[in-house]
């Protein structure tokens, strides 16, 4: 984790070059009037929208706690949701583009996706299990792809019949 840290500080001034640079060209293409206008628009848009999806991420999360279900879709919604409506109020027109997207709903369910797939890649699986629900998993049922090798006559045989394998169990095939 400390790893990833090294690079915030770059990444900042980076942004921050960037957001300075389409600022500048948006002035020059539009006005510079009009470009303090769409950021002053922006950023109270971003202000009202971010407490609208707050509210919404909450009442999502309750409504599924209370059902029982796995909160786990409603917070990954909620806070990619939450992030949109973040960059979209900070000043700038670039975070406000990039805020803008995430609010759409097929950009936002794509960047949920990402969001649980770096979770789950995070937590343990009973973690992972709790918040998303059972995971999905492809068994795929037929020839296997390769041969294996044969095993040393000293070393155990592995359990070579699927149905008599118990649950762990490495099943060579």
């Amino acid at each position: 984790m400390r790893r990833g840290l090294k690079f915030v500080p770059p990444a900042l001034l980076l942004l921050a070059l960037l957001e300075l640079t389409v600022f500048v060209l948006v002035g020059r293409a539009v006005g510079f009037g009009v470009a303090v206008l769409l950021v002053f628009g922006a950023s109270l848009l971003g202000l009202v929208l971010l407490r609208r999806e707050g509210m919404r991420a909450w009442r999502g999360f309750r409504a599924a706690a209370q059902a029982g279900r796995p909160p786990g879709p409603e917070v990954t919604d909620g806070l990619v949701g939450l992030l949109g409506a973040l960059l979209l109020a900070l000043p700038g027109l670039f975070s406000g583009v990039v805020g803008l997207l995430l609010l759409v709903p097929p950009l936002r369910r794509l960047a949920g996706g990402g969001v649980r797939r770096a979770t789950e890649r995070r937590v343990s699986s009973m973690v992972a299990g709790d918040l998303f629900g059972p995971r999905r998993v492809r068994v795929y049922r037929g020839a296997p792809q390769s041969a294996p090798e044969p095993a040393p006559a000293s070393s155990p045989q592995p359990v070579t019949d699927p149905g008599k394998a118990i649950e762990g169990e490495i099943v060579d095939r």
